[in-house]
């Protein structure tokens, strides 16, 4: 039989080798073995079940020729890589290049916008409003009717008079466009409240107790300064590359042959009678401010006059500063300056025709007269061409 003290020392002896052995062990675990060399198969340890799960939803290795998958955190770092990397310096562009490229931009967003944002935006701009009528600053680029794809402002009445109301307030007024605005002119838009005032518009417009002055800017000064242009106008075709419709001139007299008085040219039936006149306000670097007054609706009238009859198109009127063709409107090299344009930009000009003074008599016992303010990039075309309003002529 053994002694106590010789058991006793025989486990400390087995404890001291267990406690060797885990250390070795230890010791082991942190070696890393290199690349080159591989275990055999009786050497792995066995995979716990974690690491097994984990080993399945591991990535690809590069052995075999697979790429490694992206992770999701590398891509977002790739990402935030990309939006900090330094911008590629682009051209500088002038004021005015900017200030084009963002009233089209504008005018997009106008056209695509929900009604509910249209209308909020005709809203702050009343310039008017009664019982029987109310007047609006109409904004660049939009139309007055209803056109496939694009937000109007006739959409958008039934809104607008909302809000002219009352939301919280039952009421069942309307408004409805009745003296119209080309899309891409601006200024004072007449509505009427109700189909009786649309009637009563129209026959006062018919015997010219509606008056609208117009302003434009042209390139060129008109012969003479002030005047009536009485030419109809006739709408016909243009053929060649890009055919096309225009306005044009239908005169009733010509130069004969001669050339020392003029003969008069049978009428032709599809012209329409135009009358238009014109005053000019100021003239500087060969543009004109030129005030116009229509008193026929034919369409387009003031641009085919001021264009083909006068040869001063308005700046900015692609359509009819070519006879023959669709071009973006050709300046001369000291108006590109004073703009800050180049020939090549000069598509994105908006068209410098806006409605500034509304006169009315007859709805309501009243003369009403509204003066409309002009839009941003009118003013700063006036600005760059030294063209000066005629209140501050006469200030001087």
């Amino acid at each position: 039989m053994f002694s106590s003290s010789a058991t006793m020392n025989s486990c400390r002896r087995i404890a001291r080798i267990k406690d060797r052995s885990s250390g070795l062990n230890t010791l082991f675990s942190r070696v890393r073995l290199p690349t080159n060399c591989r275990r055999g198969p009786e050497e792995a340890p066995p995979l716990t079940r974690s690491q097994s799960s984990a080993a399945k939803h591991a990535p690809a290795s590069d052995t075999g020729g697979d790429k490694p998958r992206l992770r999701a955190i590398d891509l977002a770092r790739k990402v935030r890589q990309e939006m900090t990397r330094t911008p590629v310096e682009e051209a500088p562009v002038s004021a005015q290049q900017r200030r084009v490229t963002e009233l089209k931009r504008f005018s997009l967003q106008l056209q695509n916008v929900h009604p509910n944002v249209l209308a909020k935006h005709l809203h702050r701009g009343v310039l008017y409003r009664d019982k029987d009528v109310a007047v609006i600053n109409k904004p660049y680029g939009v139309p007055v009717r209803d056109t496939s794809g694009v937000t109007s402002i006739s959409s958008v009445l039934p809104v607008l008079a909302k809000m002219m109301d009352g939301v919280k307030i039952k009421s069942e007024s309307q408004l409805l466009p009745s003296l119209g605005l080309e899309k891409d002119s601006t200024g004072a838009l007449l509505l009427a409240r109700s189909e009786e005032v649309v009637e009563l518009i129209l026959s006062l417009n018919s015997n010219n107790q509606v008056q609208r002055k117009y302003w434009v800017v042209t390139v060129g000064v008109p012969v003479p300064s002030e005047g009536m242009i009485d030419i109809p106008i006739i709408e016909r075709e243009i053929t060649g590359p890009q055919p096309h419709y225009k306005m044009a001139l239908s005169p009733l007299f010509k130069m004969n042959d001669g050339g020392d008085g003029v003969t008069k040219v049978r009428t032709n039936r599809q012209a329409h009678p135009a009358v238009t006149k014109y005053r000019v306000l100021d003239s500087s670097n060969g543009c004109s401010l030129v005030e116009l007054q229509s008193f026929t609706g034919v369409k387009h009238q003031m641009r085919v006059h001021m264009a083909f009859a006068l040869s001063c198109p308005i700046l900015g009127d692609h359509k009819y500063s070519h006879w023959n063709k669709l071009a973006p409107q050709k300046l001369p090299e000291r108006v590109l300056g004073k703009l800050g344009l180049e020939q090549s930009k000069i598509r994105y000009l908006p068209l410098h025709l806006h409605a500034r003074q509304l006169t009315l008599l007859g709805t309501n016992q009243a003369e009403i007269n509204v003066s409309c303010p002009l839009p941003k990039y009118f003013t700063q075309t006036l600005s760059r061409l030294h063209l000066t309003f005629p209140d501050k002529k006469d200030d001087k």
